[in-house]
């Protein structure tokens, strides 16, 4: 989309600027086409051909210039009906719209053209045409097969290219490119080069008149072009010229060297990029090298570091263990012994046990003779103390109550305290002092 400037009526626009405006927008427009009938037509002696289509409401002037003129096989004429393609501009002198024609053909060329349109119809509807179907040509193919006339200008284009470009195995099938045997042949050379093994396939011819193009809109050839089971190059006719080999083939050129030129890498181009990736790779290389160098020399720094570390830690340990070694000698160990026996011989000689034992042993028997007899009046104190609690024990338990002639009745759990808890039939057990009585009650007295 064309941004459009800002304007207003303190900031106008100049009559240049949207002329210009305007000619951008109808370029975004791109390739149309267009039909209708022609008017005005005039040859200067450039060789441009300017004319007008007009309808029954409109009316647009057009210029082909001479280099599309020359391309086209017919003359063009007041009163002819045309489809024509090309750009729409704006001529910046006038202000005026125009189409830029690069290509035009009669419009309706009868069954011939409406039977070509039908079967065009047929073949996308079955999605031929479609671009999911276009496979990626091979980058580095190790063989091309070829198949157009081994006689016609197109091959040599093509081999010429190939060997310029990329030398690479081609095979040639040899087929009529024209001609009413020229379908049946083009899908034999295909059907052989795919056998013999290839990685993709030209298939074309050098420019020729439309009728001349008709054996690459066979039916036939477009099916075998679709179906290859190998990437298909399509390069027939010249650019304005399109087949429905060209539409239903993975890639189309314009002509056989471009086809040439989509089949193999440019080997010049593929050096330069090897001599470039090679200088690359060697300063990587280089590179890498020296860091590696770098870290080899730390790493040597380092390890020499850490082995004069290890090597003084190793000699401090090993003068520790020696002085204590020499502290654990039995020589060692005897000296500081018999120094010690020498102190306790001393104290010993100063300070003799004998007297302290004899008191020890004095108040040992006082000891144990104010505790013999500490236990004893304890023992006299307890029994006494029993005795008395007996005593009171005996007096209160029930058992002497018993002994002296009274009893205990019970039903069941119950101690019976009034004639009142029983009834006449009731068993009652009567604890006695010496035993227990069962009995049933016969009568109550309140």
């Amino acid at each position: 989309m064309v941004e459009r400037p800002p304007s207003s009526r303190e900031s106008p626009l100049g009559v240049a600027e949207v002329v210009r405006l305007a000619g951008r927008a109808l370029d975004d427009l791109g390739l149309v086409w267009l039909e209708g009938e022609v008017s005005q037509v005039s040859t200067p002696s450039s060789g441009h051909l300017y004319f007008s289509l007009r309808d029954r409401d409109c009316v647009l002037p057009a210029v082909m210039w001479g280099r599309d003129v020359t391309r086209i096989k017919f003359k063009i004429e007041p009163g002819q009906r045309l489809r024509v393609r090309g750009r729409l501009g704006v001529y910046d002198r006038d202000g005026r719209m125009q189409l830029y024609a690069d290509f035009a053909e009669p419009a309706g060329l009868g069954a011939e053209a409406l039977a070509l349109e039908q079967l065009k119809a047929r073949l996308a509807a079955e999605g031929m045409f479609a671009a999911a179907k276009k496979r990626p040509l091979p980058r580095y193919p190790r063989r091309i097969g070829v198949v157009t006339s081994k006689n016609g200008a197109a091959i040599h284009d093509i081999i010429r290219t190939i060997l310029r470009r990329l030398p690479t195995p081609i095979l040639i099938a040899d087929c009529a490119v024209q001609g009413p045997t020229a379908a049946a042949q083009i899908v034999d050379g295909m059907a052989m080069v795919v056998r013999a093994g290839v990685d993709v396939v030209i298939v074309g011819r050098g420019g020729g008149a439309v009728t001349d193009l008709s054996a690459f809109n066979h039916e036939r050839v477009v099916r075998t072009i679709s179906r290859c089971p190998v990437p298909v190059i399509s390069a027939v006719g010249h650019e304005t010229d399109l087949s429905l080999a060209d539409l239903a083939a993975d890639a189309r050129a314009s002509t056989p060297t471009a086809a040439a030129e989509l089949a193999v890498a440019d080997g010049v181009a593929l050096a330069d990029i090897l001599v470039k990736e090679r200088r690359r790779l060697d300063r990587e290389i280089g590179h890498c090298l020296d860091r590696a160098r770098q870290d080899l020399d730390r790493a040597t720094l380092g390890l020499h570091a850490r082995g004069e570390r290890t090597l003084a830690a190793t000699r401090t340990q090993l003068h520790a263990l020696h002085n204590k070694l020499v502290g654990l000698h039995p020589r060692a160990q005897i000296l500081a012994r018999q120094s010690e026996l020498g102190q306790l011989e001393r104290r010993l000689a100063t300070v003799h046990p004998g007297p302290r034992l004899a008191r020890a042993r004095a108040e040992q028997e006082a000891l144990v003779a104010r505790g013999t007899t500490a236990i004893w009046r304890l023992l006299e104190a307890s029994r006494s103390e029993l005795a008395r609690t007996g005593a009171q024990l005996a007096a209160l338990s029930p058992l002497a109550v018993l002994d002296r002639g009274y009893a205990m009745v019970h039903r069941g759990e119950t101690i019976v305290r009034e004639a009142s808890q029983v009834t006449v039939g009731d068993r009652l057990q009567i604890r006695v002092a010496a035993g227990t009585l069962a009995v049933t009650v016969e009568d109550i007295e309140p």
